[in-house]
């Protein structure tokens, strides 16, 4: 299982959510690697171009062989982060594969911001990359509003409800990932 997300600030609140889901789904059977900040400072995806950094060959193989993906993103200005949207780009070199895209895989979704209706926008955008790209969003998605929840490093928050979403998440995209197997 594969985890996109948080920003460039190492231990970003949206960082430390998704860190949450995939020891959640760790926790359920999964091999997880997280792939954040640095390991998304990625050229601006274009098709035309064959060759690719280490850093985007290291994303596309890591989705490539992954059955699950757990997307975290911190919402800038109603939208999700122009990070985590070129990262997202980057799954069209999966097209010619026999599993195109995200086809068959569960996908996790979750979105941190400063404020309800960024959170809720970043979500729902997430979803439509998601549909997108052939992926199956699980159930269950997490909007949090960083303005009234706060991660530690350690793998807690200040709201046991977020804390609960994010774990379910993780669960389900490897329940989800095992089934499909």
């Amino acid at each position: 299982m594969v985890g996109i997300g948080g920003s460039l600030r190492p231990g970003s609140q949206s960082e430390r959510a998704l860190r949450i889901a995939l020891d959640s789904a760790a926790a359920a059977g999964a091999e997880t690697l997280a792939l954040t900040g640095e390991d998304l400072v990625l050229p601006f995806y274009d098709s035309a171009l064959e060759e690719r950094t280490p850093q985007a060959v290291r994303l596309v193989e890591a989705l490539r062989g992954a059955d699950g993906v757990i997307i975290v993103s911190p919402g800038y200005h109603g939208a999700l982060s122009g990070l985590i949207k070129n990262a997202l780009d980057y799954v069209e070199d999966l097209r010619p594969d026999e599993r195109p895209y995200l086809d068959g895989r569960a996908v996790g979704l979750a979105a941190v911001a400063y404020g309800w209706q960024a959170a809720v926008t970043t979500l729902d955008q997430l979803r439509t990359i998601t549909h997108a790209l052939r992926g199956w969003p699980t159930p269950l998605g997490g909007s949090i509003n960083s303005a009234e929840v706060k991660f530690d490093e350690v793998g807690g928050a200040s709201d046991e409800k977020a804390l609960t979403t994010l774990k379910l998440i993780g669960r389900q995209v490897a329940e989800f990932a095992r089934a499909r197997r």
